[in-house]
């Protein structure tokens, strides 16, 4: 039997996979390789990505690694991010009911002058439909069922944001954030300094610590395994 694998690999996770499904198709890979069953083959990763977003995940292969997953979670990371104005989200994200909040267009020396006001140390509530335990349970599970999420607010650090398109209703911005930062509690914060509502309705990981997603390849290329590394 070969020794078991170990390191790390960047995925850019496609739109529609759970970060669990990425886990799981590199763990299925793993355990053909290695000849084992793929229950036997420890497969994690350093932080989720929405089904809906794309980007970069650090998927751990091996006990070894695996072990490390918190340490390795808690490093900065950096979005390329489109929100549009106008509406509010009940997810936050385009996956939520709509709702119309006004269709004043701010001008962009407003929308920088937002941009500027959260970037630092800001404080946030995350979104209900997030993965935070109340009680014991996911809030986005408690918020599924129609039931009341109150999350407190915490503070995070905006390292930069950076204007990179403005296209009404549409604006596209690149923000490095600490670990912890909720981006779409972050757009709607911004939707509401400029009067407008707004909801996240792209989101694309391109950094985690010193991970680059131009060294990521997609689960399903059939050199995956040659992008496992060691640190």
């Amino acid at each position: 039997m070969i020794s078991a694998m170990q390191g790390y690999m960047l995925i850019d996770k496609p739109k529609g996979w759970t970060s669990f499904d990425v886990v799981n198709y590199v763990r299925k890979i793993v355990a053909t390789t290695e000849g084992k069953k793929p229950k036997n083959c420890k497969v994690g990763h350093t932080g989720t990505l929405d089904p809906l977003a794309t980007g970069l995940l650090v998927i751990l292969v091996g006990k070894e690694y695996t072990r490390r997953a918190g340490e390795l979670s808690k490093q900065d990371k950096t979005y390329d991010v489109t929100m549009k104005l106008g509406e509010e989200s009940a997810t936050g994200d385009e996956e939520g009911a709509k709702t119309a909040i006004a269709t004043r267009k701010p001008s962009e020396v407003e929308l920088k002058a937002a941009l500027v006001k959260f970037t630092g140390s800001i404080s946030q509530v995350p979104p209900a439909f997030s993965a935070i335990k109340v009680n014991g349970q996911r809030a986005y599970d408690l918020a599924r069922k129609g039931q009341a999420v109150v999350l407190q607010s915490r503070t995070v650090m905006v390292h930069g944001i950076e204007l990179i398109k403005y296209d009404y209703p549409f604006v596209r911005f690149v923000a490095s954030v600490s670990s912890g930062t909720y981006i779409r509690s972050l757009v709607e914060d911004l939707g509401r300094a400029t009067g407008t509502g707004a909801y996240m309705s792209d989101l694309r990981r391109i950094q985690i610590g010193d991970f680059d997603i131009e060294s990521a390849v997609l689960p399903n290329v059939p050199e995956l395994l040659s992008n496992l590394r060691q640190l």
